[in-house]
């Protein structure tokens, strides 16, 4: 099925914003505008309505493509991974340059054939 939206990711790219800001769900809901109810479904796997998806991607930055599956001309997620490493401001080049190879590493490890 082409361009179906991945959920799982999305809620874990969210969750992962969350953490970097130190935040609980509640806090997010507070800031992004988003009801607890709906940081709750989306955590079971089901979906937002549209206005509280937008409000989620408004409030985290994220872009609603990146969590689309089957992309024709779709990067591969390890350049994708090392182009953002790259570019994070929180980094020093070595600390991005560490944290990629440790990410090669695990990716290669991992990586489905």
């Amino acid at each position: 099925m082409r361009g179906e939206f991945d959920m799982a990711s999305f809620y874990a790219a969210l969750d992962a914003h969350r953490v970097s800001c130190g935040l609980n769900w509640k806090d997010v809901a507070r800031e992004s505008g988003v009801s607890q109810s709906t940081l709750t479904r989306i955590s079971q796997g089901r979906r937002p309505d549209i206005d509280g998806l937008a409000l989620l991607l408004t409030w985290s930055g994220l872009n609603a493509a990146d969590f689309l599956k089957n992309r024709p001309g779709e990067p591969e997620p390890l350049a994708q991974v090392t182009a953002l490493l790259r570019a994070d401001r929180n980094l020093n080049p070595e600390s991005a340059e560490a944290l990629e190879e440790i990410i090669k590493v695990a990716y290669a490890r991992f990586k489905e054939r």
